[in-house]
């Protein structure tokens, strides 16, 4: 059994993550229709910085998000100042924090669903009258369906994980930051709290595990429903 804090500790992963994933959503279904173009001037500088999250540690990440995003940094400051935004110290934070981290993997799925689609099946929308928008939302979005999927499941269960530019850049608040991993490691820096950290440790690789299976599952179904 979880204690109160606990069960605490993993609502408030799952909310953080669910709100990484949503928030950044829009974006990564933008990027994703920007990188699956043939070429254009700065394509390689923008998938690298893009897909920079996945080779840089995570707490390099929370620090730039730090420097940034900190009510005493030129962004931070001015969001706090105007509008009494507030990320550092807050789960909003760490959400923007997750979302920054998981990105690249919404947006390479997208991509490589983009990528799978015939361009004859556009080009015959074109052809019959469809303006630009009209095409990407009866053709290219729900082709690019199974990626959609299979990127957010991902996104979130690599968000559920998410330890180093947490912990830099929101701190370990109880309650307030306190994600699983952060939850974990304050129980093993705790005498005597063996348990509360295997507990912990357990769920979160049930978690990882059923997200992992959950993509997957959920890709298939989708490739079903679209006929691929």
């Amino acid at each position: 059994m979880l204690s109160a804090a606990e069960i605490e500790a993993l609502l408030l992963s799952l909310r953080i993550s669910s709100v990484a994933v949503a928030g950044s959503l829009p974006f990564a279904i933008a990027c994703a229709l920007l990188l699956a173009r043939p070429r254009f001037p700065g394509k390689v500088m923008v998938d690298g910085v893009v897909h920079l999250p996945l080779v840089l540690p995570p707490v390099v990440m929370g620090y730039l998000l730090l420097i940034t995003l900190g009510t005493r940094a030129p962004i931070g400051g001015w969001l706090f100042h105007t509008f009494g935004i507030r990320l550092i110290f807050n789960w909003t934070g760490a959400a923007v924090a997750a979302g920054v981290v998981t990105f690249p993997f919404q947006v390479r799925a997208m991509r490589l669903a983009l990528e799978s689609i015939d361009p004859k099946l556009v080009a015959a929308a074109r052809s019959l009258g469809a303006t630009r928008l009209d095409a990407f939302f009866t053709v290219i979005l729900p082709l690019m369906l199974p990626g959609i999927v299979a990127g957010v499941i991902t996104a979130f269960a690599a968000s559920l994980g998410e330890f180093g530019a947490i912990i830099t850049f929101v701190s370990n608040v109880p309650g307030e930051t306190q994600t699983l991993p952060l939850a974990i490691y304050s129980a093993i820096q705790t005498p005597g709290n063996e348990a509360a950290a295997a507990r912990l440790a357990a769920l979160s690789v049930g978690l990882a595990l059923a997200g992992l299976m959950l993509s997957e599952l959920a890709g298939r179904r989708a490739r079903r429903l679209v006929g691929r």
